[in-house]
Order: C-alpha cells, then structure tokens, then sequence
C-alpha cells in the first residue's frame, strides 16, 4: 500500500514557480527545487511524473493562471481604453524599479532561455503573447471608438506593436532599471496612438 503524501502539491508548485522565475530553468537544479520545496526528490518525481520538466510546464500554467491577470489589472477588463493599457506599462516600469520586478517576467523570461529549444514552453509563452494581443486590441478598439487615440489607428497593428515593445521593456528594465530609460520607451510606444 503506497505511503500517503506528506506534502500539498499546489504548495510544491508554488514554491518551484518561485524559483525558476528567481533563477530560470537551467540554473534551477532538482537540489534546488528540494531546498525550495522541502520535498525529496522521488516524491517530486512521484507527484510530477517528468520531473524538473514537467514541475516547469506546471509552474508555467500556474503563472499563466495566478499571475498574470494581477499584472494585467484593469486591462483584461471589458471597458478597458487608452488609460488602462497606459496604466498596464506604468506598472511593468514599477515593477522593473524594484528589486522584485528586476526578476520579470516568468513568461518573458522563458522566451529568452527556453522557448527555442522546447516547443510546450514556447506555446504556453505564445498563449501569453495573445492574451496580451487580445486585451491590448479591445483596449484600442475602445479608445478609438471614445476617440482616446487616432482615428487612423489600427487596433490589431498597434497591439502587436505594443506587445513587442512591452516585451522588450521587461529584458532592458532587467538589465538597466534605469526610471528614465523605461518611460522613455513607454512614453514613445505611446506617442503613435494620439
């Protein structure tokens, strides 16, 4: 008859989400996921068939879940317009001037260590990229139809745009968290829309 775990996986999926979004993945070994976990690592393995893998794609899917739609705020919100999608950047600039923001984004970050190399890392960051597409459009349809922004501005280009640039400002905030830097490249992804 097997043993009874002596551990709550959801807390073992917090703590590991922790971090591989502190270190990454490669630089997260199993002898840091048990320090982080206080799991040994055959019950790891017992509660997450796969392993390091697989407790990572889990970890991802709880970012994804927990996370983002606290970072995304008033922006996922149906009524959403140009002050929300402003406020979404004003936060990702705040959030890179502490020493907690200077981790970024889990999601961000995969992209750059390990979305090239590992197709369902790369399509849970793609999942990503579209929520953030999708709130970023319906956040530009309404600021054009309250004529927040110009009238000649294409909602789905404009939110591609904002995307990338989003994106980018997550990695140069990580590597020169810099205030003026950051509203520099904020205040210039917005000086096309109005």
């Amino acid at each position: 008859m097997p043993r009874p775990r002596e551990f709550e996986p959801e807390t073992v999926l917090n703590q590991a989400m922790l971090r591989f979004w502190e270190r990454g993945y490669r630089a997260t070994s199993i002898e840091d996921l048990v320090k982080a976990t206080g799991v040994k690592p055959g019950s790891i393995y017992s509660a997450f068939p796969g392993g390091k893998r697989a407790l990572f794609l889990k970890s991802l899917e709880r970012y994804s879940r927990l996370v983002v739609p606290q970072k995304l705020g008033e922006l996922d919100a149906p009524g959403a317009g140009l002050a929300e999608l402003r406020g979404y950047f004003d936060g990702l600039v705040r959030d890179l001037l502490s020493p907690e923001g200077r981790q970024g984004c889990l999601l961000v970050n995969t992209a750059i260590e390990e979305a090239a190399e590992d197709d369902e890392a790369a399509a849970v960051v793609r999942g990503h990229l579209a929520r953030l597409e999708r709130c970023m459009t319906a956040a530009l349809v309404n600021a054009r139809t309250r004529g927040e922004v110009r009238a000649a501005v294409d909602p789905g280009g404009s939110a591609k745009l904002l995307v990338a640039t989003c994106q980018g400002l997550m990695v140069v905030g990580k590597a020169n968290p810099d205030e003026a830097v950051l509203r520099a490249i904020a205040d210039n992804a917005f000086a096309a829309l109005t």
